[in-house]
């Protein structure tokens, strides 16, 4: 029998169950309390398989999945929901800033309580399940989700995981932590074959699911792709050996949505198959399952395990005790001040020369200039994409804050989207005059031209999807790929004729309206001509620029699509003092940035984001966030490129080539300088490091030092602790990783005495031959600083057990 295991379990609620061993499959199960038993024990086959099996919400919610419960038996439906920075549903929700912000912030208070206005207001709209948080980590710069997840480094990716499950669960919404594992990518991700290393899995990509699973995480859900030739959703190593047996887990296992390829995977440890896009329920476990119960190829234990799991938490979160009949009231004003709290602990100000910014009164005249300056960009696509009740735009808010004798004034830069002139596409289009299709329920809608184009160019393609999923092509190439929401593509073609195909599907069953506008390169370039001729009136020009991070698809490339990065450079020639504001969901390029005087990352930061992007650039808030990944100076400079083996695989595979060196660790090295390294973020104020002082602490280490703020302003410095290799271990290492990290607040000439506790983990490497984690004893190099290329303080200490 195996012991139980102990999770840390959310204030009031009933503790988990036991974890054993049963003894005909050498599997480790669930010992359900004595009411799931008995529960259980009532329940007919179907009823079972309806828990194991998720499907439509019967209901217009747009909720993402449900399980039907059993009325007879008093035990109530459950409702799962998206998303990592709302609860998307058809109604309008708090748009938070994306999770890769508030990773940025590296605040871990600030996650506890971004995960505890998502838990309220999941269950004040009647949701039981959050499909979040998303905690793969960002290897790929292209990868189209990264916005959704955290960070290239697994303590940092641990500490936000964790706290967020915490804040989540502790207003009563189960947390479902995805995608497990190695779900990097977008492209081809639900054929993709990943391969790593044990010890690449254990030190990357596992830590912060492990952190989840301590946290007490409710679910967890398995990815698309393989994992060393097994799918994720079937792999006995990943679901049965790692998560149940080893880490303890206690609850279930969800796939993804049509990540399930049979009824045995439950063997392998999956308790629960969703559907794929287009279909009610999954076969697998509904049909496919009961036919091999009947028949006697899969235990009925197996089944009995799952259910076992899905109800012991609904009785931990007490729901079987009517805590679905008893939901809080939405607080908009508490979700609001959270979400303005993370965009501006969340925004990095990448670059600063001269002063430039905060804007002072000097700035007397001001050219907002781009797009995401009039129409705020919230959020990013796919199920992220979160429908807020309102969005100021930062033209708004700025020019409240500028005051009367500041004058604002606002060009595109890049033209707006038309439909597509009916003379150049033949068949004619089914489209009306904005460029804009009905797809009705449960149908598909598909349409094949001939383009006629009038000139050679770059074209910028826009698909609109809000209620359903759509993609384009030209000449047999996926230009856009749009999944519950918009994106943009922009496409070099030549003058005369192409081939446009475009595909739309709706998705919870409610029609909706897919559109598809261009933008022409003649109007691009009239668009960026006014752009630049208002820049050379003005003392400052911000220029407001954006990317379209989505589920689904991988960005082209790192630049600047329709023609952005051409807006910035042509700005910065007519005015330098130019300022850009980025709301890019991941690294990019920056071939303008010796051009302009500053850069503020705001990346997709909610509905709240206009109003901390003022707050920011006038200085009412000191910047204080920090890059969670690291930004190439090229897409030829990254650890992926130029080997497709990589990203994006070959031949149905991919591969960790870089092993444990995600990010900043083979941008070390390989002794690559970056853009911008990770842990990077000015500030307003300045900060000095002194005196540092390492003392051995049950296996870890206590790093103290001194902080001080030398400036003229209060802020925030995140003090980072970072360690060398350790000459006992025999198995690749880190020229240095971060093993700690506090965030410190100062008035402007206050000192600190800060320790920072470094556990023996992160001073531990993976033994895969012994299959356990091993104390980098011995000396160990000790760097302190304010990010991983800034670190002044350096102290050489000896690691004991």
């Amino acid at each position: 029998m195996a012991a139980a295991l102990t999770l840390v379990a959310s204030a009031g609620l009933t503790a988990p169950s036991a974890l054993a061993v049963d003894k005909a499959t050498s599997r480790t199960v669930i010992t359900p309390s004595s009411r799931v038993a008995a529960l259980i024990a009532r329940m007919t086959l179907d009823e079972k398989l309806s828990f194991v099996s998720g499907s439509v919400d019967p209901r217009p919610t747009g909720a993402a999945g449900f399980v039907p419960g059993v009325p007879r038996l008093g035990i109530p439906p459950l409702r799962l929901t998206d998303g990592p920075n709302g609860i998307r549903l058809n109604t309008e929700a708090t748009a938070f800033p994306a999770p890769v912000a508030l990773a940025s912030s590296f605040d871990d208070g600030l996650a506890r309580a971004y995960g505890r206005e998502l838990g309220r207001e999941g269950r004040a709209l009647g949701q039981d399940v959050l499909l979040s948080p998303m905690t793969n980590i960002i290897r790929v710069p292209q990868a189209g989700r990264n916005f959704e997840t955290f960070s290239e480094d697994p303590l940092l990716s641990s500490r936000m995981v964790s706290e967020e499950v915490k804040g989540i669960q502790g207003q009563g919404l189960i947390a479902t932590v995805k995608h497990y594992a190695l779900n990097n990518q977008e492209t081809d991700r639900t054929t993709v074959d990943v391969r790593a290393d044990e010890q690449t899995m254990r030190e990357v990509e596992l830590p912060a699911y492990q952190a989840a699973v301590d946290a007490g995480a409710g679910a967890v859900m398995c990815a698309h792709n393989k994992v060393n030739g097994a799918h994720s959703c079937g792999s006995d190593e990943l679901l049965n050996t790692i998560l149940k047996e080893q880490w303890g887990f206690q609850g279930w296992v969800m796939s993804d949505w049509g990540a399930a390829h049979s009824a045995h995977d439950i063997e392998a440890g999956l308790d629960q198959s969703m559907f794929a896009a287009g279909l009610q329920e999954s076969p697998y476990f509904s049909r496919d399952l009961k036919a091999a119960i009947q028949a006697g190829t899969i235990p009925e234990s197996a089944l009995t395990d799952a259910v076992a799991r899905i109800l012991g938490q609904m009785e931990r979160f007490g729901l079987l005790d009517g805590a679905a009949a008893t939901r809080p009231p939405r607080d908009r004003k508490g979700a609001a001040e959270v979400a303005i709290r993370v965009a501006e602990s969340g925004a990095v100000l990448l670059k600063n020369d001269d002063g430039a910014l905060p804007l002072g009164t000097e700035d007397d005249s001001l050219a907002l200039i781009g797009t995401p300056a009039k129409t705020p960009k919230v959020t990013g696509g796919g199920s992220a994409n979160v429908v807020p009740e309102s969005a100021a735009s930062p033209i708004e808010t700025i020019t409240r804050r500028a005051g009367k004798r500041t004058t604002v004034r606002y060009e595109a830069g890049t033209a707006p989207g038309t439909a597509i002139p009916a003379a150049s596409l033949s068949p004619a289009p089914p489209f009306d005059r904005d460029g804009t299709v009905k797809v009705t329920t449960d149908s598909t809608f598909t349409y094949t031209a001939s383009l006629s184009v009038p000139a050679e160019g770059d074209y910028t393609f826009r698909l609109d999807a809000a209620n359903g999923y759509g993609s384009l092509g030209v000449d047999g190439k996926n230009a856009t790929v749009s999944v519950l929401g918009s994106t943009t593509a922009t496409v070099h073609l030549t003058a005369g004729t192409h081939t446009l195909s475009l595909f739309g599907l709706a998705a919870n069953g409610a029609e909706f309206p897919l559109s598809l506008t261009w933008v022409t390169p003649a109007a691009a370039a009239e668009a960026r001509d006014r752009a630049v001729a208002l820049a050379r009136k003005v003392r400052t020009p911000v220029v407001f620029v954006q990317d379209e991070g989505t589920e689904d698809k991988d960005r082209a490339g790192l630049g600047l699509a329709g023609g952005q990065d051409e807006l910035i450079s042509a700005v910065a020639d007519a005015n330098p003092h130019t300022v850009v504001v980025l709301n890019t969901g991941s690294s990019i390029t920056m071939p303008w940035l010796p051009k302009v005087d500053a850069v503020l990352d705001m990346y997709y930061p909610g509905q709240e984001g206009a109003a901390a992007t003022a707050r920011l650039l006038y200085g009412d808030v000191n910047p204080s966030g920090k890059l969670t990944q690291t930004f190439p100076t090229s897409e030829r400079a990254t650890p992926v490129a130029g080997d497709p083996q990589a990203f994006p695989g070959t031949g149905g595979t991919e591969t960790y080539s870089e092993g444990i060196h995600v990010g900043y660790k083979w941008y070390d090295k390989q002794r690559v300088k970056p853009l911008f390294d990770f842990g990077h973020g000015l500030s307003y104020t300045s900060f000095s490091y002194r005196d540092i002082a390492v003392k051995q602490r049950q296996g870890g280490l206590s790093v103290s030092f001194t902080l001080t703020n030398t400036g003229r302003r209060a802020g925030q410095e995140v003090a980072q602790v970072y360690a060398g290799p350790s000459r006992n271990i025999d198995a690749p290492q880190a020229v240095r990783k971060l093993v700690g990290y506090e965030k410190v607040r100062l008035a402007p000439g206050q000192s600190r005495r800060v320790t920072v506790t470094v556990d023996a983990r992160t001073l531990s490497s993976w033994d895969t031959d012994r299959g356990r984690w091993v104390l980098g004893t011995g000396p160990r190099d000790i760097r302190v600083g304010g990010s991983s290329d800034a670190l002044p303080l350096r102290a050489r200490t000896v690691v004991t057990r």
